[in-house]
């Protein structure tokens, strides 16, 4: 059986009993602490204030913010009512957000003022203009007739929203009979949680998950790293992302960890707040990683705390692991594999893990988890060392995309298995390597290609801070390799540098044809390079047609 059957409101209130004065939550920019104790009073005021102003088990609230100290708050608040969050890409425009309030049914939309260059209180007044003339908690919207509030994260007033500051004064004014009774009625297998994935085509599918599913993988995934409550967990990672809410928030509570979040990632105070705060752990996806290892400032902090982490969202490069081990002091880092339909992470290395495990797979099966690989073709379960896709049963499975079950039924199959739409393949050890998605395996000429395999060569050449490789349409072979190359600061390699590099060092149909210089890749706001983004540049670039992508 997995771990705990508590609900996340259960399970913080027991930790509050064992560990009321240790830090929970620290945010060393502006020297915010909570305690256990103080962070779950402050839980129970907005949860108290969120009930009296109409919100209640069921509904959903969105929360489209960075990580906005309040955000956690808001988590568990709403987890103690029954209610679910539904959590917003802090990189979604208008014409994203309006699909998603809609899709979701949101009861309330939770939002800070802005994002970046994005006024984020301009479109939501945009998309609802009676928020200007209704009453806080009463909005009637033409547009979202289940919508009927709109909350700001912060003290400002602004017209037809509550502010947290005044939620959070209502809710330490009200009895506590029946948000006790709330509490008392929830179950561990109802939704807490839904997070749209970032999908390469077709709109975002709404991931519902369960206290059961997300807080019992937190658990496991914090014992892969051998988390105890005297960790520090610096945590760059997006919270509106699994990466944030379940590998970084729920692996914290259900080991007591103290959470060191930054609003939005910087290199440099990632860099600061580890030093700051003696963070024992550190997480964030590969380019994270390379650009706080590349920063000139660097050499001038005091990593030596750190012992563990997890790397993940990506693809993690060899080089960029033994350098993190080596210079960042992180001799005990995993990597993490996953999908949000799963909770998310299926897959973690150990921390006493070969140098070749953890540089080179992503680990092996977390506890209570069921993993196989299938021909995708014929369903039939593959050999060790065949690729085929990987799929996964067990407690972690999410219940289903929201109002979607055809495409539900697609994912879970009729046995209960997710098919997680990933090439891998297992070694004799039962540690799992991915070769790339089954979409972005590029096919040339009847020859498969994985690109995480010229990815891996192609970062041995000096000059490349980072690598990503695509398939790019081709009139004779079908497709050709591609690669799109960020170069390291004041070295210029050319094309033909690059192709000269990979002349006899592998095979003859694996080298690339198209090489494309860049500043960056387009990104999720989670971190995962946008390859299919990459591919229509390409084709843009050499003025050629994408066939392919467009029968998609």
């Amino acid at each position: 059986m997995p771990y705990t059957k508590k609900t996340i409101g259960a399970y913080l209130e027991e930790q509050v009993k064992q560990l009321p004065d240790h830090d929970f939550i620290v945010y060393p920019d502006r020297d915010l602490r909570w305690s256990f104790s103080e962070f779950n009073e402050r839980v129970d005021h907005l949860a108290k204030g969120l009930l009296a102003t109409g919100i209640g088990k069921g509904d959903h609230v969105g929360i489209w913010a960075c990580n906005v100290p309040d955000w956690t708050t808001f988590m568990f608040a709403t987890a103690k009512i029954g209610a679910v969050l539904v959590t917003i890409n802090t990189q979604y425009r208008s014409f994203e957000l309006e699909y998603l309030v809609k899709q979701s049914d949101l009861a309330a939309l939770v939002i800070i003022d802005s994002f970046r260059d994005h006024n984020y209180l301009d479109t939501v007044y945009e998309l609802i203009p009676e928020l200007r003339t209704c009453q806080r908690g009463h909005l009637r919207s033409e547009k979202f007739p289940k919508l009927h509030s709109v909350i700001y994260i912060g003290q400002e007033k602004h017209r037809g929203m509550y502010n947290s500051r005044e939620l959070l004064q209502l809710g330490s004014q009200c009895g506590d009979g029946r948000y006790n009774k709330v509490k008392a009625s929830l179950d561990p297998h109802e939704v807490v949680n839904m997070q749209y994935t970032s999908g390469t085509t077709g709109f975002p599918k709404g991931v519902m998950l369960s206290h059961y599913n997300i807080l019992n993988n937190g658990y496991y995934i914090g014992d892969r790293q051998k988390f105890t409550s005297a960790d520090r967990l610096c945590l760059p990672v997006p919270l509106f992302h699994c990466f944030g809410c379940v590998l970084g928030v729920m692996a914290a509570l259900t080991h007591g960890v103290t959470l060191v979040p930054l609003e939005l990632f910087d290199p440099l105070l990632t860099l600061a707040a580890v030093q700051k705060e003696k963070c024992t752990a550190i997480y964030g996806v590969p380019t994270m990683f390379i650009a706080e290892l590349d920063h000139p400032m660097f050499d001038m902090f005091d990593l030596s705390s750190l012992r563990t982490g997890i790397m993940a969202g990506s693809p993690c490069p060899e080089k960029t692991m033994k350098q993190v081990m080596e210079q960042m002091y992180c001799n005990e880092i995993t990597i993490a594999y996953g999908l949000t339909e799963a909770s998310p992470v299926i897959t973690q290395t150990r921390t006493d893990d070969s140098m070749a495990q953890r540089t080179g797979t992503v680990g092996a099966v977390l506890p209570e988890i069921e993993v196989k690989i299938i021909n995708p073709e014929s369903g039939v379960t593959v050999g060790v060392g065949e690729a085929g896709e990987l799929c996964c049963r067990g407690y972690n499975i999410m219940k289903g995309y929201y109002k979607m079950p055809e495409l539900t039924a697609e994912a879970i199959d009729a046995d209960g298995w997710l098919h997680s739409g990933d090439q891998a393949e297992m070694d004799s050890d039962g540690y799992f390597r991915i070769t790339g998605r089954i979409k972005d395996m590029i096919i040339r000429g009847g020859e498969n290609i994985y690109p995480r395999e010229i990815e891996e060569f192609l970062y041995t050449m000096d000059g490349i801070l980072d690598i990503q490789v695509v398939g790019v349409p081709d009139e004779k072979y079908g497709e050709v390799v591609g690669v799109f190359v960020i170069r390291k600061e004041g070295i210029d390699i050319t094309e033909a540098d690059v192709i000269e590099f990979t002349r006899n060092r592998i095979a003859p149909y694996k080298k690339p044809k198209h090489v494309f210089f860049c500043d960056s890749y387009p990104m999720t706001a989670s971190g995962k390079v946008q390859k299919y983004k990459l591919r229509e540049i390409a084709c843009e670039q050499l003025g050629i047609k994408d066939a392919l992508f467009d029968e998609e």
